[in-house]
């Protein structure tokens, strides 16, 4: 077995996207696409994801066969857990790595990418200039706040208040300042133990819907933020707890959609107006409602959020067959 890759990174969050050695995926929905890939060929993504060659927080990108009219490309995303629905940092590298690799048209200034992902169509912008791709904007699917001012007793925290937020996936939407946690000075272990504290209370008791598909009714992870929603020219600081208490190094792009929408919703921010969303690492993305939109019963928004993407390299990986650790394994 040989599984060839490019490694890239976004805002410092790493992404694997496979060039070569997957099977290929039988016709159909996105959403079918994803369900074969994870009943199937789940070894595959813990040998690209999980230990030796990966870790826990590694993220990966399996592009298929595009099943939307007009897509460009489509995409499986994947990390320690499973698949994910939505990832707005894989968008930005894919954006980058399309055009470089000639799998659409290279257009100056700018050239978009129509990208498949199992929460629907996302459109990339892609900068261009003197033949080389630069900066990176998406729009993605309608997001919607689905839950506001809520408030639970979370054991070890006391009262908690928090929203959930849809941007491509669910999160919940806490001020860490509730958990005792400020930024640059708590530990990111205590933002993670926080964070996932919150995501498996609400996973056992709140219950979510989506209008499109039952399959996209997940609580994918918390987004512990800095309490600064009102808009403002000031950066806003936030850290994503998604999958199995996975950390993400960017400010989450499908995150900060969701952030948008919840701001939106609230009255803190308006239509045309762009903030900066700043990560646990100090990686930045903008974001701002690029217009409203519609999703089932929710009132929504499209979020246009922009980052850079950069390579780290590529490589081909193999399994020897008596190399049991050789299929993958997490330490944490």
């Amino acid at each position: 077995m040989t599984l060839t890759v490019v490694d890239m990174h976004t805002g410092g969050e790493p992404l694997r996207i496979v060039t070569g050695g997957y099977p290929d995926i039988p016709k159909g929905t996105i959403l079918e696409k994803r369900a074969y890939v994870r009943d199937h060929l789940d070894h595959l993504r813990k040998l690209l994801i999980f230990e030796p060659r990966g870790h826990y927080d590694m993220y990966g990108a399996l592009l298929v066969e595009p099943d939307l009219p007009g897509a460009d490309l489509a995409v499986l995303f994947m990390h320690n857990e499973g698949y994910s629905t939505m990832c707005g940092h894989a968008i930005i590298a894919l954006g980058r790595y399309a055009v470089d690799e000639g799998l659409v048209e290279k257009q100056e200034p700018v050239t978009t990418v129509k990208i498949e992902a199992p929460c629907g169509l996302v459109v990339a912008s892609v900068e261009v200039k003197g033949g080389k791709a630069g900066a990176v904007s998406f729009e993605s699917v309608p997001a919607f706040l689905f839950a506001r001012d809520r408030r639970i007793e979370l054991q070890g925290f006391g009262p908690i208040g928090f929203d959930v937020a849809y941007g491509g996936a669910f999160y919940a939407l806490a001020d860490c300042g509730q958990f005792g946690l400020e930024f640059c000075r708590s530990r990111v272990r205590d933002f993670v133990d926080a964070a996932t504290a919150l995501t498996e209370r609400l996973k056992a008791d709140f219950r979510l819907t989506h209008p499109d598909h039952p399959d996209l009714a997940f609580l994918y992870g918390a987004i512990l933020t800095d309490g600064r929603e009102a808009f403002s020219g000031e950066p806003t600081k936030n850290i994503c707890v998604f999958a199995e208490a996975e950390v993400d190094r960017s400010p989450t792009g499908s995150g900060v959609t969701a952030r948008l929408a919840a701001m939106h919703a609230k009255g803190e921010i308006g239509i045309g107006q762009t903030r900066t969303f700043e990560s646990i690492a100090g990686s930045r993305f903008s974001g701002s409602v690029a217009r409203t939109a519609q999703a089932g019963p929710h009132a929504a928004i499209i979020a246009r959020v922009g980052g850079r993407a950069y390579y780290c390299g590529r490589a081909e990986f193999i399994v020897e067959p008596d190399d049991e650790l050789g299929r993958g394994f997490l330490l944490r």
